[in-house]
């Protein structure tokens, strides 16, 4: 019989924030629709609905799970509302998330340490 290792002060589940994160990654449409945001770009629901071939009330609502996740954050710009990614909120997200994935498969301690040939990483 295999013994299992004692428990570790490992979180029962993933907060709320980060289970969000994850939904929000879960749709092709949505991850189509973060790569318009690359290089820090600001955009209108009418200007992704544009890229993507949606129509304007469908790409409001992926862009409020966008934002529900932590993915996007938008700005009132008059009338129109400007969104862009949110680049401290998807960091603090995946943070969360190896944190999480630490608990149960901690990366082996040669591989952060050590290259097989006794280097240090990036050198």
């Amino acid at each position: 019989m295999t013994q299992l290792p004692p428990p570790t002060a490992a979180p029962a589940a993933l907060h709320g924030p980060t289970q969000d994160f994850l939904k929000a990654l879960a749709s092709e449409t949505r991850q189509q629709i973060m790569l318009l945001f690359t290089g820090g770009a600001e955009l209108t629901v009418g200007e992704v609905a544009e890229c993507c071939g949606l129509g304007q009330s469908t790409t409001s609502e992926q862009l409020a799970v966008l934002r529900r996740g932590g993915l996007v954050q938008s700005t009132r710009d008059g009338k129109l509302v400007r969104y862009r990614a949110d680049p401290a909120a998807i960091s603090a997200r995946l943070n969360d998330l190896q944190t999480y994935l630490a608990c149960c498969c901690p990366p082996p301690a040669a591989t952060l340490t050590t290259s097989k040939y006794g280097e240090q990483p990036g050198a």
